[in-house]
């Protein structure tokens, strides 16, 4: 911490004993590739390291803590069955040991039959009922794993759009951007914000507004590949994370999906209503090795703006910003 420059507070602490302990592998190269970089450890990175590898496991630990009670309550259900059989096992071989003896003591076959015949079905009933409670533990368990993947789905997916939220965002930028610094593969980000948004709440309500994006969100899920990402940033603000593009490839994607949908005709469900053409400006940049996703969306944001100032309706790279940087 000493040599990176890091502040000794308690968080920053937590976060560096984490990674001294080596436990993590995701925050060991993360911290790895920063320093490699000479990435500066500021406030804000500094931040986004706890927020990212630390902040996400409070919240997590009552969830595992619940399933992990619930997987104890099987296991052992799973262990009294399993001593169950073993006692019954015992309890069949003896009764066979048995039926052996008298055969050899001359005792009339017939009866003997007899009782190996009964020890026999007592055991395979016994057996039935054990495998029927296994069958159903083995129940439970799907019960409990088709739990923790729904709950998992939600605590990862915008209940309006049904687009990944920020914490799926986040997750998936810190693996792409490993995955982009150790390829040396590009990686780009585009951040979309809904035309004049205010005026259709405004005008027509919020239930209008919600429906714009939705519309929008569908536009940018079926314009991106499988492997993005697309997600919802934060009121009528949409983003998407392309690996494995450049700059000009994701400017591409952006102006299909403008263009899309600026093509659209949207309908007020309750009344058939026309309503006025949808436009979005999108912003585009690209990922420079060692810096944090908030230094590139901060790009983007601003590429947004300048995009809102020429007119909207239109994408804006971050190229533009350095150009108007130099013009003026």
């Amino acid at each position: 911490m000493a040599q990176q420059r890091v502040p000794p507070t308690p968080n920053n602490f937590h976060l560096w004993f984490k990674y001294s302990l080596g436990s993590a592998s995701d925050l060991k190269r993360a911290v790895d590739i920063l320093v490699s970089n000479k990435r500066k450890f500021d406030k804000t990175t500094n931040q986004a390291l706890f927020d990212t590898y630390i902040g996400q496991q409070g919240t997590e630990a009552a969830v595992v803590h619940k399933v992990s009670q619930q997987l104890h309550g099987v296991m052992d259900s799973a262990k009294s069955y399993l001593t169950a059989a073993i006692a019954d096992n015992r309890t069949h071989m003896e009764a066979i040991d048995g039926v052996a003896e008298r055969s050899e003591q001359g005792v009339d076959p017939k009866i003997l039959i007899e009782n190996l015949v009964s020890e026999l079905a007592q055991a395979t009933a016994r057996a039935a009922k054990l495998e029927a409670s296994f069958a159903e533990k083995s129940r439970e368990l799907d019960t409990i794993r088709d739990s923790l993947n729904k709950s998992e789905q939600r605590a990862r997916t915008d209940t309006l759009t049904g687009l990944p939220n920020r914490r799926a965002l986040e997750e998936f930028f810190r693996h792409v951007q490993i995955e982009a610094m150790e390829r040396d593969e590009p990686l780009s980000i585009l951040l979309i914000d809904v035309d004049h948004f205010k005026k259709f709440n405004d005008n027509y309500g919020h239930g209008v507004g919600d429906q714009v994006l939705r519309l929008v969100a569908k536009a940018l899920r079926e314009r991106v590949r499988e492997k993005d990402l697309p997600a919802r940033y934060g009121g009528e603000e949409l983003i998407a994370v392309l690996p494995q593009t450049d700059l000009e490839g994701c400017t591409a994607i952006a102006e299909r999906i403008r263009r899309t949908i600026a093509d659209c005709q949207f309908t007020r469900r309750s009344t058939g209503e026309v309503l006025p053409q949808i436009t979005v400006s999108i912003g585009v940049g690209q990922f420079q090795f060692g810096e944090s996703m908030a230094d590139l969306i901060d790009r983007c944001d601003r590429a947004l703006y300048l995009a809102k100032k020429l007119g909207r309706n239109r994408v804006v790279t971050e190229l533009e910003l350095d150009r108007k940087l130099a013009v003026g």
